[in-house]
Order: C-alpha cells, then sequence, then structure tokens
C-alpha cells in the first residue's frame, strides 16, 4: 500500500483531474448509494474507466468492488461488472497499443502487487471459489478469468489458498463439464495455471476423473485435427503427468494409454499440414514420451512401454516414422519418441528390428535410419535423434548388438552387394570425410560394444579393404591410423571414445592395441604435449589420450613382454609424469561439454560443433578415472599383489559361475521334470475321472441287465400282452403312470357312457309302456270298428319295426359293456404290475448294496471289467431287442385303445341319433293321438303321410 500511495503522491503519475473525481465519485456511489440501480451503473462506470485509470481504480475501488462482492450475489449483472473491472485491475494482459515502453515494467509490477493486496484476505480467494460454482454465464466467465490471473502474478499463494480451501480444487473441476465451450475452455487455461509446478493438486485433480474429461475432449475437438483447444488439453495433460509418478501409474492402471492410439492415426494424405495440426502432434508425441521418460523409476517406463506395445502404439509411431510427407520437425519428434518406447524394452526392440519401410526391396527401419545419420545433407537435428533412436534399440540389447556386430564380421557380409547392411553404414560413416558422420558412427559401433565382451573380441576379426593391391587390415588398426593422421577434433574425439569403450574390461583387445608397435608411442606423446601450447579441444584429446592409456595399463594382462604394466608405467613417468597425467585425465570431466552429456541420455546439442562427448561414455569415465589414477601409483609388488589376487578372484568367480551353471542346469532338470509331474498328474487325473465314469456306467448297464431280466423272467411267467407293455427298458414308473392315468380316462368315459345308456333305457322303457298300451286300444278298437283294420295292420308293423330298432341298440350296448368289462380287467392287471415293481426297486436297492462291495474290487480288476463291459453290451443288444418287441406290443395295445375310443364315439354317435329319433317318435305319437281313444282317429287320417316317413326312416 505504501508504494501505491507514493505513485498516487507523485505529481507526474496522478491521473487527470477529471478522470480522479470521477473515480472518487464513483467509489462513493458504490460504497453509499442504497438502491441497487445505483450501484449497479457506478462499478458499470468503473469498469469503463479500469483499463485506461488502472492504476486509480485499483487503489480505490478494489476495496468497495470486494465489498460488493460480498453483498450484491443475488444480482448476477453488477456481480459481473465488479469481477470484470476487478480483472482489468489485476491482469496484465493489455493490448500492446496501451502499453509504453518505459511503463512496462511497472505494469508487470502493479499487477503483481495488485494481486498481492486482493490474496492477502484469504476470504477473497474464497469468494472467487464460490462464485466460480455460479452457473450464471456473466459471473461464472469472469470469475473464471479473475482466478486465472491471480494465478498467473501469484501461483503458488493462490495455489496454497486453493489447496487449504475446502472442495476448492473439485469446484474448479466442474469447469470441464460445462456445456458452454468458452467457460470448459477458460477451465483448461485456469487449470493450467493451477497445476504447475504443485504435485499435491496434480493429484488432486487427476484423482477427479482430469484424465477421461480432456482426453473426451480432445476427441471431441477432432484429436490431432482438433483446433486450440487441443493443445490446451495436451499442455494440461502434461503439467499433470511429468515428474509425477503416482499421476502416471494412474494413467496406466486407468487404461488411458490404449486411449492415445488415435491420435496417431494419420491418413495416407500428409501433404498441406496446418500449424495447428503439427503443434498437437508434436505435444502429443511429448505426452508420449513423459510417460517412458528415463528419468522415470525403471519399472514405471518398462510397465507404459510393454502397455504402449500392447495396444498398438509403438506400431502406430512407426506407421508414421516411415510415413511419407511428414513434417520435419513431426518426423524428428516421432523417432525421439519411438526411441523412448522401445529403450531397455526387449519385446519393443524386437519388434523395431523386424519394421521395414516401404521401399522396393523393402529395407529394414534401422538401416534407413542409418542412412539418413550417415548423410551429412540431412538436417542436424534429425541426425541426432537417429543417433538417440539407435542407442535406445542397443540398450540392454545383447541380442540387437550382436546383430549389428554380426554384419560386419566376413562370413555374414553380402557379397553380391544387393543390399547396404547397418554394419557397412557404420562403417562408411567411420571413416567418411564428413567429421559429424565420423563421430555418429564411432558412438553407434560402441554402443554395440557396450557391456558385452564377447561382441568386443568378435570385433577385432572384422578385416577392411583399405586400397586395391594392398593387405587388409584390422578395424582397430584402421581406427588407430585415422588418429595418427591429425584429422579434424570432432572426428578424433569419436574415434577415442569408441576405443576407449572396446578396450575397456578386454584384455584380448588391449593386446591387439598393444600389439602395434605405433599404437603406443602415438597415444603417449599426445597425451605428452606441453598443455598451454593447445587449444581447450586439443586438450580434450589430450585428455582422452590419456585415459586410452590408462585402460590399456588396467586392462593388461602382461602378455606382451615389451608392454607390461610396469613398463607402460615407466613410459608415463618418463615422458608425461605421473601428476601431469592424472591432469590430463581429469580434464575430461571438468569439461563444459561433458557435464552437459551426462545429464541426460538424448543428445541434445545446439550445434554440431558442440557434439563431443556421448552420455554413455561419461559413465564409463566417471568409473575408469578413479581406477586409472590409482592404477599409476600402485608399485610392482601392489601389481603382482593384485594380479594374484585378481587370479584367486577369477579362479572363484569361475567356480562360482561353473555352480550356477550346474544350479541353473539343475533349474532347468527340476523344472522340466516338474513340467512332467505335472502332466502326468493332469493325465492320471483324467484317467481316474475316465475310469470312474467307466464304471458308473458298467454299473449303470448292470442294474439295467438285472432289471431288465427279473422283468423278462416275469414276462414269461404271466405272458400278459397288456401287462407286458408296462415292462420297458428295466424301469416303467413312467409308462405305468401314463397308461393308469388313461385307464383312469377310459373308467370315466366307461361311466359316463353307463349314466347315459340308463338315461336311454328308461326312456325306451317309458316309451314302450305306452305302445303296449296301443297295442291293447288297437285289439278293443278293431272289434268294435271294423273299417280301421289295414290302418291298425300298418301301424302295427311300424311298432315292430321300431321294437327290432330298440333290439338292435340294446345289443350294442351289451357289446360295450363287454368292452367296459374289458378294460377294468385291464385296470386289474395293472395294479399287480405297480406292486411287481416296487418288489423290483427294493431287490435293486439290495443290488446296489452288493454292488458298493463289489465296487473295491473293480479297481484293481479293470480289465476284467472292460471284459465283462463287453459281455454286458451283448446282453444289452438281447434286451434291447426284446425291449422293441415289447415297444410293438405297447403300440399293438395303443392302437386297440384307440379303436375302443372311436367305437365308443361312434356309440355316442348312434345314440344322439336314437334320441332324436326317440323324440320324432313322441311327436308322431302325440300326432297319433294320445290318450289311445283319440288315435284311432288321427292315424286313419294321416296314415298316407305315416307311411312316406317310414319309408324314409327305412332308407336312412
Amino acid at each position: 500500500m505504501n508504494f501505491l500511495r507514493g505513485v498516487m503522491g507523485g505529481p507526474s503519475a496522478g491521473p487527470q483531474p477529471s478522470g480522479a473525481d470521477t473515480i472518487q465519485k464513483l467509489c462513493d456511489r458504490v460504497a453509499s448509494s442504497t438502491l441497487l440501480e445505483d450501484r449497479r451503473d457506478a462499478v458499470r462506470a468503473l469498469k469503463s474507466l479500469s483499463k485506461k485509470y488502472r492504476l486509480e481504480v485499483g487503489i480505490q475501488a478494489m476495496e468497495h468492488l470486494i465489498h460488493v462482492l460480498q453483498t450484491d450475489r443475488s444480482d448476477s449483472e453488477i456481480i459481473g461488472y465488479a469481477l470484470d473491472t476487478l480483472y482489468n485491475v489485476i491482469s496484465n494482459d493489455l493490448e500492446e497499443e496501451e502499453q509504453e515502453e518505459n511503463s512496462a515494467k511497472q505494469v508487470d509490477d502493479l499487477g503483481s502487487q495488485f494481486t498481492e493486496i486482493f490474496i492477502k484476505q484469504q476470504d477473497n480467494v474464497t469468494l472467487l471459489l464460490t462464485l466460480v460454482e455460479e452457473f450464471d454465464f456473466h459471473v461464472r466467465w469472469p470469475a473464471v478469468k479473475l482466478l486465472t490471473s491471480l494465478l498467473k502474478q501469484q501461483g503458488p499463494q493462490v495455489q496454497q489458498i486453493i489447496l487449504v480451501s475446502p472442495m476448492g480444487v473439485s469446484r474448479l473441476m466442474d469447469l470441464l463439464a460445462d456445456s458452454r465451450e468458452v467457460i470448459r475452455n477458460d477451465g483448461v487455461l485456469l487449470l493450467q495455471q493451477l497445476t504447475k509446478s504443485n504435485a499435491a493438486i496434480q493429484k488432486i485433480v487427476a484423482f477427479e476423473n482430469a484424465f477421461e474429461r480432456l482426453l473426451d475432449i480432445i476427441t471431441e475437438e477432432g484429436n490431432s485435427d482438433g483446433g486450440i483447444v487441443v493443445e490446451d488439453c495436451l499442455l494440461l495433460l502434461q503439467n499433470l503427468l511429468k515428474n509425477n509418478n503416482s499421476n502416471q501409474n494412474f494413467f496406466k492402471e486407468g487404461s488411458y494409454i490404449q486411449r492415445m492410439k488415435p491420435w496417431f492415426e494419420v491418413g495416407d494424405d500428409n501433404c498441406g499440414w496446418s500449424a495447428q495440426k503439427v503443434t498437437n502432434l508434436h505435444l502429443m508425441l511429448q505426452l508420449v514420451r513423459v510417460l517412458v521418460s528415463p528419468t522415470n523409476p525403471p519399472g514405471a517406463t518398462s510397465s507404459c512401454q510393454k502397455a504402449m506395445f500392447h495396444c498398438g502404439l509403438l506400431q502406430q509411431l512407426c506407421t508414421i516414422l516411415m510415413a511419407t510427407g511428414v513434417p520435419a520437425d513431426i518426423l524428428t519428434e516421432t523417432i525421439n519418441t519411438v526411441s523412448e518406447v522401445i529403450r531397455g524394452c526387449q519385446t519393443n526392440q524386437d519388434y523395431f528390428a523386424s519394421v521395414n519401410a516401404p521401399s522396393n526391396p523393402p529395407r529394414p527401419a534401422i538401416v534407413v535410419l542409418l542412412m539418413s545419420m550417415v548423410n551429412e545433407r540431412q538436417p542436424f537435428v534429425l541426425r541426432c535423434a537417429v543417433l538417440y533412436c539407435f542407442q535406445c534399440f542397443l540398450y540392454k540389447n545383447h541380442k540387437g548388438q550382436g546383430e549389428i556386430v554380426s554384419t560386419l564380421l566376413p562370413s555374414t557380409i553380402d557379397a553380391t552387394g544387393n543390399s547396404v547392411s547397418a554394419g557397412q553404414l557404420l562403417c562408411g560413416g567411420l571413416f567418411s570425410t564428413d567429421s559429424l558422420s565420423n563421430w555418429c558412427a564411432a558412438v553407434a559401433l560402441a554402443h554395440a560394444l557396450q557391456e558385452n565382451a564377447t561382441l568386443k573380441e568378435q570385433l577385432l576379426r572384422v578385416q577392411l579393404a583399405t586400397s586395391i593391391g594392398n593387405p587388409p587390415v584390422s578395424l582397430l588398426q584402421q581406427c588407430t591410423n585415422i588418429l595418427s593422421q591429425g584429422s579434424k577434433v570432432q572426428t578424433r574425439v569419436g574415434l577415442l571414445m569408441l576405443l576407449c569403450t572396446w578396450l575397456s574390461n578386454c584384455s584380448i583387445a588391449v593386446t591387439h592395441f598393444l600389439h602395434n608397435p605405433a599404437n603406443v608411442p602415438f597415444v603417449s606423446l599426445s597425451a605428452g604435449q606441453i598443455a598451454e601450447n593447445l587449444g581447450e579441444e586439443e586438450q580434450l584429446v589430450q585428455g582422452l589420450c590419456a585415459l586410452l592409456l590408462g585402460i590399456s595399463i588396467y586392462y593388461n594382462d602382461n602378455s606382451l613382454e615389451n608392454y607390461r604394466k610396469e613398463k607402460l608405467k615407466q613410459l608415463i613417468e618418463k615422458r608425461i609424469g605421473r601428476e601431469n597425467f592424472i591432469e590430463k585425465l581429469g580434464f575430461i570431466s571438468k569439461h563444459e561439454l561433458y557435464s552437459r552429456a551426462a545429464q541426460k541420455p538424448q543428445p541434445s546439442f545446439s550445434s554440431p560443433d558442440h557434439m563431443m562427448f556421448d552420455h554413455e561414455f561419461t559413465k564409463l569415465v566417471k568409473e575408469l578415472e578413479g581406477v586409472i589414477s590409482k592404477a599409476i601409483y600402485k608399485s610392482s609388488e601392489e601389481d603382482k599383489k593384485e594380479e594374484e589376487v585378481k587370479k584367486t578372484l577369477e579362479q572363484h568367480d569361475n567356480i562360482v559361475t561353473h555352480y550356477k551353471k550346474v544350479i541353473r542346469e539343475q533349474d532347468q532338470e527340476l523344472e522340466e521334470l516338474k513340467q512332467r509331474v505335472s502332466t502326468l498328474t493332469s493325465q492320471n487325473e483324467q484317467l481316474q475321472a475316465t475310469v470312474t465314469q467307466q464304471v458308473s456306467q458298467i454299473q449303470q448297464h448292470k442294474d439295467q441287465y438285472n432289471l431288465l431280466k427279473v422283468q423278462l423272467g416275469k414276462d414269461t411267467q404271466h405272458h400278459n400282452s397288456h401287462s407286458d407293455t408296462f415292462q420297458m427298458n428295466g424301469i416303467q414308473t413312467e409308462e405305468v403312470s401314463k397308461l393308469r392315468e388313461e385307464l383312469e380316462e377310459w373308467k370315466n368315459k366307461h361311466e359316463l357312457l353307463q349314466g347315459q345308456l340308463r338315461e336311454k333305457d328308461s326312456v325306451i322303457e317309458k316309451l314302450n309302456s305306452p305302445q303296449l298300451e296301443t297295442g291293447t286300444t288297437e285289439q278293443s278298437s278293431q272289434t268294435s270298428k271294423s273299417g280301421g283294420l289295414e290302418h291298425n295292420s300298418e301301424l302295427q308293423k311300424e311298432l315292430e319295426m321300431l321294437r327290432s330298432q330298440i333290439q338292435l341298440q340294446s345289443a350294442e350296448i351289451s357289446k360295450l359293456q363287454m368292452e367296459n368289462q374289458k378294460l377294468q380287467v385291464m385296470n386289474t392287471t395293472a395294479d399287480p404290475v405297480l406292486a411287481d415293481s416296487g418288489a423290483t426297486a427294493a431287490a435293486s436297492s439290495e443290488l446296489e448294496a452288493r454292488l458298493e462291495q463289489e465296487m473295491k474290487e473293480l479297481k484293481s480288476q479293470v480289465k476284467a471289467l472292460s471284459e465283462e463291459k463287453e459281455s454286458l453290451k451283448q446282453h444289452l443288444d438281447s434286451s434291447s431287442s426284446t425291449v422293441a418287441i415289447l415297444q410293438e406290443e405297447k403300440s399293438k395295445l395303443q392302437q386297440e385303445v384307440a379303436e375302443s375310443k372311436k367305437e365308443q364315439d361312434d356309440l355316442l354317435v348312434l345314440l344322439a341319433d336314437q334320441d332324436q329319433k326317440i323324440s320324432a317318435l313322441k311327436i308322431k305319437l302325440k300326432n297319433l293321438g294320445v290318450p289311445v281313444e283319440d288315435e284311432d282317429d288321427t292315424e286313419s287320417g294321416d296314415q298316407g303321410d305315416e307311411d312316406e316317413d317310414g319309408d324314409e326312416e327305412e332308407q336312412d
């Protein structure tokens, strides 16, 4: 506040009197007006003046504006004006034309100081968080912008206030779900500022489902084809993941790596990339590198690398790598990304080795990349990226190292020359006229030998044809020849790094190096030159020569008499001096370029001239510098003791190695035996299950056979065809129950038919009595009336015909009764069968008890059981034929039952016809004149009609 008062008190810095007076009046109006409209108008006026009179409005109105935010929450319009005014005062995002060159620094100070005043009361920030929750656009949007500006000015302080505020971060996370894109996009910018360099807030934001929401936004916006919103989301994702192991693990465990694959699905038409697409894809590649960075914990990096391979992300990146038309910077970043995805992961390295470029004929991707690395016309950053890719491919990859070195060996070189191998490209780069190619090829070849003594020995076999007519020279000798020719410093540094890597921890290589009499004098002479007469780069070469000489001493096995350790030490003492030698050796690690290279594995150089040291070589220097210094000062006696100790240790190591090998072989044999045991156990379990199943089947067959045997014996005793139908397949419960139900059904139908027959009998009896009476009346009428004799005789004939019909129906009824009795007999025969089945069940239970005892003996008599099973199968075949016969008899019985049912249906039809005829007879008798006295008169009058009816009935 004192600073602001000082600024206000100065005559030159003060505003125009009219502006200052207006601001003062407006502030008084905001503070004292009782009407909301008046306060709203005053705040609106302050907003319009806040950009031009930023200092005055900030000093005089900030307190009143904060009071408005606290008290006038019900009016969204005045809240929006107040927030906009505060934003104009605090924010430094002013247009350039509004800033004067001499006041730019003062403007920055104003924003920072106004922010400090605002956040001095932490309740003000909490109030802003509350306003951010408002849904009204005119409140929420300016609140988000103001909070973003506060974070830009005083980030750590505001972060701490939000962190301790209840649900502070969660309130801000809701902005990502807002349907209004303006608020959502500004919410992303706010979270960018909130998550900068604060691991605690990063974790909270991540666990508030930020990854899911941000990836959804990126997908909605079109992935890499999206606009600046995609860029903002990617920057926020980088903030959340970079150097945050917890969030990286959460990102991997949440299967979000799989959702990154569509980002890199670039179409075939790669021309016309927009600047925004290039930016988006660049950030996407950087995000992948964040997850697999060499600085991450090895376990986390390895799990992310495996996830990227399994989801197809690595394959997609290799597709971009081999595509045409991809911009140079995207291609470079893609190479760097692929490098770190495969670094130290054997599965990914093997896949990368199998990738071929779409050329004719197809070439391995490694070969195509190496061609770019040794091509001096390619961009410098691209060549560095290819070198990094090759280094990552060989990192902890003995298989890949062996494949590269094998392309240099005489037995594997393609004599036809149709294809270029990786080894040929490296040799070509190693001896080209371009110093950068020399350096890159030397470092690449050194990585092929890294921590692999076997390949160091094999590489000694490589012979090079220098010129026609001259004998070939070894690769080792050719490297020393180029060194002695006084080439460029970069070339010499690269070759010296290759030689130091090659000779370290390989006594045979040291012997080959010392065997050439020109090598030791050259190295000692180069290391012994006076440093004052040389530049910094030459001093660096001296240090590397001293390191090479020290490696020749430390790893010397004293196999060459002229170059034993003691003689080499004397040579150093005479020509260089021990102290001078140690000083030159220490010059390497003190060099600035050495310090830069030691920081991270990726080669990152501002220019080709700074390309001197490799990251892995710096580790080697750090490891050897101390032991070489000690070796130089050791006496011959100490060397002898050390040699003895070394021999003892070697013998001990050999013994340990031998026992390790024996243990490894025993472990393999044990594993094989365990696998065999597990296989035999599973086979045994399967056989046991098969035996158990067969035993159960045999038991079932025996039960069925015994039951059939018992039933067939009963069948021969009873020989009852109707009851035989109940004996099928040894188990007749369901068949018997079905047939009993059918019998019960036929019983009910039979009783129903008996009732109907009784009713018909009663009706016939009733009809017979009137007919008898009619006969007596006819006799009396014949004595009294002689004129109706002919009519009476015809009526008598008709009655006789009716009696005959009734007799026929009675015969049919008696036949039906006989069928009923037959069905009853069937019913009675069914009950004994059911009783026999119960006895059979009891007998089967006894048989099961007997068979349980036999089961114990069956386990040891599997072969006998199989024979018995065959005999049982034959018995079953015979019983099956018996069952077929029984089934035929059953079908016959069912056919007879169906015929009887049909006969009963026909009888019912006949009874219905009889009912109709009886009713017709009643009508006719009534028409004949019941009572009887009147019938003669009617009969004589209707005789002709009755004759016609009688004829029709006979025809029917």
